[in-house]
């Protein structure tokens, strides 16, 4: 079996003054920069299903309501040591975005080295009624 879609073209990381973020069809990943010597109790996570907000040491860093429904039950944060998004990356979010999901509708083809253009916000053209 191939490598999940993500593996074989990448995510694009959409950079915020807080960290960043990136997703795939199934998830999405959020990274936040923390202060040195944070502590797990120091943070405020709270995702419900249309809602999402997070603090680290009382400051609220992010607080906001999401595109779309989530299971707020399969949500997890972690905590490990080791800017608004640019115009330019949300597009090339989309375009992945839009090849991961022709991927899924369409396992039998590989769309890791294809390119796509012209309308591909909102998860690209809705092609639904020309089945009928």
């Amino acid at each position: 079996m191939s490598a999940p879609f993500e593996e074989r073209s990448g995510v694009v990381p959409c950079a915020t003054p807080w960290g960043q973020w990136y997703q795939t069809l199934e998830e999405v990943f959020i990274e936040v920069q923390v202060p040195p010597g944070t502590r797990a109790q120091d943070i405020q996570c709270g995702l419900q299903s249309r809602h999402v907000a997070l603090a680290v040491g009382g400051r609220e860093i992010l607080k906001g309501k999401l595109f779309d429904s989530t299971i707020a039950d399969e949500g997890t944060w972690t905590l490990e040591s080791g800017y608004a998004a640019d115009p330019w990356v949300q597009d090339q979010m989309q375009r992945k975005l839009t090849l991961e999901r022709f991927q899924k509708e369409n396992p039998g083809f590989d769309f890791s080295g294809a390119e796509i253009s012209g309308n591909y916000t909102k998860g690209g053209p809705d092609f639904s009624n020309l089945e009928k």
